[in-house]
């Protein structure tokens, strides 16, 4: 086992994992002394005091002297940081470890299972790549209940997500596109008989990279407009682009957006009245007064069509500078009207509709077109995301009501798109049927960075 760790060239930590032994060990080309070694523990813990040892990566199976039932997995793979996790199970009669489950159920829903009963059945049918890749002993998967019972009670699900934030943000890449979006979304299987309000998730999404940065949990006694400051300090603006619906469009958001060296570009509906009748003045026709000359303006206007998803479509937008004084909003520096006008091909039907809007980026930094296409960026949370998560993922008709399951199952749901969408693939339908055909392709983007 030394010999053939230390001939591979590759400098890299690895850790060899004995699942059902509920420990971790890691291994290297020289003699580790156990008290000094890095390890992790099926408690869940990083050792705190340790010293860090270099070890030696290898994409083949350890013989020789190495245990049947470890598993290898890199130190800076989603594996590693999963296993961070608090469990919250009792000891007694826990037989699979919480990392484990979770690997197992990521998996699954890769290859194209959405819900308990659907993941354990895939499982099942593949026991044999199971005990080869994961070093199962026994050859059982967990019962939809264990899978249910394990997301709602084991899982403190706001660590959950500050791990995956600090995974994919120690991903290298990530992050670098400059448009935010903001948006929410409520879990409809949460909502009670004869009520209307479920769980509500606000997210922070990557339209450019298809990646969700952050999730949080809007109370049912407040709104988005409360969470949304909360869930815009946990990312770095710096440089970027925040667009979200009108509701996002609030004064004290605009400015921490700003004095985080960022920008907005909002949409401005019926809640900011005031603020739409101003926008509305500066696109009315000029008049012009007998012994003066015409209005001086620079207005810009760019127009743009396309077609798919059956209709045509033809977007105008039309934008002006603001002057200091002109407009009652924070950091404000142009004003923009959108008209859309969609054509159906199917009956010919026609629609049209006009948005106004508000931006903190200058004519320098945003001219008529690139804020058309900024304005389009924000639909990418709704299709890239939410359409995703609602139609592919069947995440609002996954009924899981045990303890938080159903958050833990939407944060999974996040981090399934987030891999597939680092993996490189955009469909995601087209990704999962490849993933259920080769679990083999799936696994790395757990046991290895992506």
């Amino acid at each position: 086992m030394d010999s053939m760790l230390s001939s591979i060239a590759y400098p890299q930590r690895l850790i060899l994992c004995r699942p059902f032994l509920r420990r971790a060990v890691a291994k290297s080309s020289k003699k580790v002394d156990k008290k000094t070694s890095l390890s992790y523990g099926w408690s869940n813990q990083l050792q705190t005091e340790h010293k860090e040892v270099r070890m030696e990566y290898s994409t083949t199976q350890p013989s020789g002297n190495c245990f049947e039932e470890e598993l290898v997995f890199e130190v800076t793979s989603l594996y590693a940081w999963l296993l961070k996790l608090k469990d919250q199970r009792k000891r007694r009669g826990v037989r699979y470890p919480l990392g484990l489950i979770l690997v197992m159920v990521i998996l699954a829903k890769l290859g194209g299972e959405d819900g308990p009963k659907g993941i354990s059945e895939w499982l099942r049918h593949r026991i044999d790549f199971l005990v080869e890749h994961l070093k199962l002993c026994r050859r059982r998967v967990p019962h939809p209940i264990t899978i249910s019972r394990v997301l709602g009670w084991a899982i403190d699900v706001e660590q959950l997500e500050r791990l995956l934030k600090e995974y994919f943000a120690s991903l290298s890449g990530v992050g670098q596109s400059v448009l935010v979006s903001i948006d929410g979304k409520t879990i409809r299987s949460t909502i009670p008989a004869g009520e209307t309000r479920g769980t509500h998730l606000l997210a922070v999404y990557l339209p450019a990279e298809g990646l969700v940065l952050v999730q949080i949990e809007v109370d049912r006694k407040e709104n988005e407009i409360v969470v949304a400051p909360q869930v815009l300090q946990m990312i770095d603006l710096q440089g970027k682009i925040v667009v979200g619906d009108a509701l996002h469009t609030q004064r004290a958001v605009s400015v921490q957006i700003v004095e985080a060296g960022g920008n907005y570009c909002w949409t401005v509906k019926e809640n900011q009245p005031n603020l739409r009748a101003a926008i509305e003045r500066f696109f009315e026709p000029e008049v012009e007064t007998p012994g003066f000359g015409k209005a001086i303006s620079d207005l810009r206007v760019v127009r743009m069509t396309n077609q798919g998803h059956g209709r045509f479509e033809c977007r105008t937008l039309a934008v002006c500078s603001v002057q200091e004084g002109e407009l009652d909003w924070p950091k404000a520096q142009q004003v923009f009207k959108l008209h859309r006008r969609f054509v159906y091909r199917r009956n010919g039907a026609e629609m049209e509709e006009t948005i106004y809007g508000v931006t903190s980026l200058s004519a320098e930094q945003a001219d008529a077109r690139q804020l058309l296409e900024i304005n389009r960026g924000y639909w990418g949370i709704e299709n890239g995301l939410h359409y995703r998560r609602d139609v592919t993922l069947k995440e609002d008709y996954t009924r899981v009501k045990i303890g938080q399951a159903a958050r833990v199952m939407a944060t999974l749901n996040n981090l399934v798109l987030n891999l597939i969408a680092r993996y490189g693939v955009r469909y995601v339908p087209e990704a999962r049927r490849k993933f259920s055909a080769h679990p083999d392709l799936a696994l790395p983007l757990i046991t290895r960075p992506v």
